[in-house]
């Protein structure tokens, strides 16, 4: 099997690499006798159901027995306060050398001991969807955050026969299973804008004070990223859609970006049914260095509602939504409002069937990368054919903040900010992201290109837009010409984009961008 839970007794050493003081205080919590162990998918949503403040609509969710949900569940809506997005400032890593792991441990002792009256519950589930790469992760939290629990067991695959089976059989490991303490009825006085303590090679985490999901489903891929990086994959924060044909080779396509990017979107394009598509995951997937094959972390999807007004045919997959608005239809059943009306970022998790041609792995190698970025210099596609700066545009990604996230009151949103590899869940030194998706481009041979999704030189970049230049390299009907004195580099010319490359106005444009990406690096630590 995949990660190991259990110990032979002469394992049980002090001295032992797969065990830390840290991993010791977190996982020790799981087995007190206030801790309640959910068994089922139903379970959890009979204890969501029942906590306090949680709205049971009147609208189905489709495929419950699939699911492992009660025949006639209901989408559930739960609410909470003024933090709807994820806190990064509230993250530490006990093996960050500028951290001080003596005080973080020291807050753990504290904070864990602070719940200590509380009845929990706990559940395990898999994080990777494939024998080649699958982890067994336990969770435990607070009995009034059940909602959260089923949230969880929904947008992971839940640890039942089934899952057993396949879990049974899969590549070993030699790396303890993932353990994740949440609470967001205690707060560290050290840090009353939250704390999340990570001690990712030994696979554990601890998070008080927070609510929002997404430090649940984000924190836990931070653990399974990080081993999959020690194992030989390259960990992507984005989106894979692969075009298969019968007359020549299939193309993968990985897509990188933010929330809000365009990542989804280009994920989950059908392109009108001109071609056989499959999509492995929008969000959160890894690649293979080895055979450049791929393999998804999570069935479900953790989607904003916004993108989907109400009587949206995704809205029928809904399954628990939180931070969004409900109201009375005019039959007077309890159904959502799903624009952000209520507030900003909305969201929900969507079963695994609003994607009629999803894939658990994708054994073909990995055709091409797309760093998508949200940059007025950059025309809407750029190809890049040196391996080195390609990484380098992937490691420099310039992108725009987004609802998702709990930033600063007052931050401006507009503002361009770097994100390497659109990843800010990284628990390793960013270098090994550079190196990992280098070999990508040198051993894989994978192709790089840099979509622009925000506008160029004042004009606006349409989805549309973007989609035509995804089937133009599809058929391989692309045409391209040199950018400007940029060796390696070359754009797509496309009516109503076209700018004077030699002009004075955009050379200095462009050439602070490229400034501010250097200026980035240099000042890296």
């Amino acid at each position: 099997m995949s990660t190991r839970e259990r110990y032979k007794q002469g394992e049980l050493v002090k001295k032992n690499a797969k065990f830390s003081r840290v991993r010791a205080i977190i996982e020790s919590a799981f087995y007190g006798n206030n801790v309640h162990e959910v068994k089922s998918v139903a379970e959890a949503y009979e204890l969501a159901k029942r906590q306090p403040g949680v709205i049971e609509t009147d609208l189905p969710i489709l495929h419950t027995s699939d699911l492992g949900l009660p025949v006639g569940a209901k989408q559930l809506v739960y609410n909470h306060g003024r933090v709807l997005g994820r806190t990064a400032s509230a993250r530490h890593f006990v093996d960050d050398p500028d951290e001080d792991a003596a005080s973080l441990t020291s807050s753990l002792y504290e904070d864990i001991y602070a719940g200590h009256d509380q009845q929990y519950l706990k559940a395990t589930v898999l994080v990777g969807l494939d024998p080649s790469f699958t982890l067994k992760a336990h969770l435990m939290l607070p009995e009034d955050q059940a909602f959260n629990l089923l949230s969880y067991v929904l947008n992971f695959r839940f640890f039942d026969e089934k899952a057993a089976e396949m879990y049974q059989k899969s590549r070993a490991y030699d790396e303890g299973d993932l353990y994740f303490y949440f609470d967001p009825n205690v707060t560290d006085p050290d840090y009353p804008d939250g704390l999340a303590v990570f001690d990712a090679p030994h696979n554990c985490a601890a998070v008080f004070g927070l609510r929002y999901f997404g430090e649940l489903k984000k924190g836990t891929l931070t653990l399974a990223w990080a081993l999959a990086h020690r194992h030989g994959y390259a960990a992507c924060h984005g989106g894979e859609q692969a075009f298969h044909f019968a007359d020549r080779e299939d193309k993968v396509f990985a897509f990188y970006g933010l929330s809000g990017s365009g990542k989804s979107t280009l994920t989950h394009a059908d392109h009108g049914g001109k071609y056989d598509i499959t999509v492995l995951h929008d969000d959160a997937f890894i690649i293979s260095r080895e055979d450049g094959s791929s393999v998804a972390l999570e069935p479900a999807y953790f989607d904003k509602t916004h993108d989907y007004p109400a009587g949206h045919h995704e809205t029928k997959y809904y399954t628990t939504v939180m931070n969004c608005a409900v109201t009375l239809d005019e039959a007077g059943r309890k159904v959502l409002v799903t624009e952000d009306l209520r507030n900003d970022n909305g969201r929900v998790i969507k079963s695994r069937y609003t994607s009629a041609n999803r894939v658990d792995v994708e054994e073909n190698p990995i055709t091409a990368l797309f760093w998508i970025m949200k940059d007025n210099s950059l025309p809407p596609v750029l190809k890049v054919a040196d391996p080195v700066l390609a990484t380098t545009l992937g490691l420099t990604l310039a992108t725009k903040r987004t609802s998702a996230e709990n930033l600063p009151e007052g931050f401006d949103m507009n503002t361009l900010v770097i994100e390497p590899f659109a990843d800010p869940f990284r628990a390793y030194p960013v270098g090994g992201d550079y190196d990992d998706f280098k070999e990508l481009f040198t051993k894989r041979g994978a192709e790089c290109y840099v979509l622009n999704t925000d506008a160029f030189c004042g004009k606006n970049i349409p989805k549309e837009l973007t989609l035509e230049i995804i089937e133009r390299l599809v058929d391989g009907c692309d045409e391209w010409r040199d950018f400007g004195s940029f060796a390696g580099v070359s754009y797509m010319p496309l009516a109503d984009y076209s700018v004077e490359l030699a002009s004075a106005e955009y050379k200095q444009r462009l050439r602070a961008r490229m400034q501010d990406r250097l200026n980035w690096l240099n000042g890296y630590n």
